[in-house]
Order: structure tokens, then sequence, then C-alpha cells
């Protein structure tokens, strides 16, 4: 949720302040988190190594301030002003606390997204299969070398460069450069299983499938 609130989930999105990818991650936190942030190559982007590298930095916040409220007020402000907050307010409470509008606000557009995105129908949202997006099904392809031009290397699978960075929006170049001793998995789709029928569609949460009523 706290994702949700960031990005809308968009692992593409980036900020006024050059926070980028789903968790919305600087570029200094991100190179610090062990992702790899240049200009062939940017871990911000990949959702699954930005969601780790998130979640690490979400718990060492709460080793610190022993709570999870502050340790996503955290995210939004900075660990630092929070626990110079605890110090002077003397409590580790995030609701018997005061931060800058912003911040407030931040942890309760947290609740508000877990409230809706929980049980959409609820409020009135009611979704059919047809409204949900799917999961392009991919294998995995491991590369420790340098690719020149990503463009040639999507047609060596039968696909455009457009559906390997739909994939790896991780890729920000048409090129991959070799790093001695580091490997990247590029997550390369199946061709022909890129036009699924409505019925061959995956369902992760059945909940959300809700038939419209007359």
């Amino acid at each position: 949720y706290l994702a949700a609130i960031e990005s809308s989930l968009d692992q593409r999105a980036v900020s006024p302040t050059g926070a980028a990818g789903m968790w919305q991650i600087m570029p200094e936190v991100g190179k610090e988190l062990g992702l790899v942030v240049a200009g062939d190559v940017d871990e911000r982007y990949n959702i699954e190594k930005a969601t780790r590298a998130a979640c690490a930095h979400l718990k060492a916040t709460y080793a610190y301030t022993k709570n999870w409220t502050l340790a996503a007020a955290a995210y939004n402000t900075g660990r630092a002003r929070v626990l110079r907050q605890i110090e002077a307010q003397q409590t580790n409470n995030f609701f018997d606390m005061q931060f800058s509008e912003e911040t407030n606000r931040y942890v309760y557009r947290i609740l508000l997204a877990k409230y809706v995105l929980e049980d959409p129908s609820r409020i009135g949202f009611y979704m059919s299969r047809e409204d949900l997006y799917y999961p392009v099904e991919t294998t995995p392809v491991v590369v420790d070398t340098a690719i020149p031009n990503l463009t040639d290397f999507a047609k060596q699978y039968g696909i455009t460069l457009q559906l390997l960075k739909d994939s790896n929006a991780w890729l920000r170049d048409n090129k991959l450069v070799k790093r001695q001793g580091k490997s990247f998995t590029i997550a390369m789709p199946n061709k022909d299983k890129l036009n699924l029928t409505t019925e061959e569609i995956p369902v992760y949460n059945e909940k959300w499938i809700q038939c419209v009523p007359e």
C-alpha cells in the first residue's frame, strides 16, 4: 500500500526530485541499498530488486523506531528527521506526534489505500475479469556479458525492443554494459503467450472479481 501511494504501482514513475520506480527510490539511496543506478541499467525500475531494497530500508528504520507506522512515515520524510522528532516529542507513537502536513497525510493515505484495495466493491468499484491487468508470461535469461544492441538481442528471441523493455523497465539504454563479476536476469516475454484470451488470463485474487450489479 505504501508503494501504491508512492507511484500508483507504476514501475516507470519518476518524481520531480529524481525518485524513481514503483517504490520511488532516490539514486543515492538505491546505491546504498545495493541497486545498480547507471545510464544503461537502473534497478530502481526492477520491481523485484526495488521491492527487496525498499523492504530492507523499512526494516532498518523499524530497528531504530520499533514502530512500523513511524517506519512508513520515515519513508516519506527521512529516517533522521523521524528519529529527531522521537527525541524531541518524547514518544514513538506516530498518532501522538506532529509532523509536516505532507507526512501527517502520508500514513493516512496508506491506510486509505489499504481500505480501498482490500475490497473495492464496498465503496462501489466493481470489476470484471476483462478489467484486470495480467502478468506477461516470461522466461528468465541470465546475462553476464555485454549486449551491444538490445534490439538485435530481442529479435533473437522473436520479440521487439518495446516488448523487451515492457517487461524490463530497468534496461534504460539500447545496450547493456558488462560489469565484472555481476550478471543480470532479463525477463524474456514468451511470444506465444502475448495474446491471451479472457479465459486464459490468470486471476490471483478472486475476491476482486465482482459482477456489476444491474
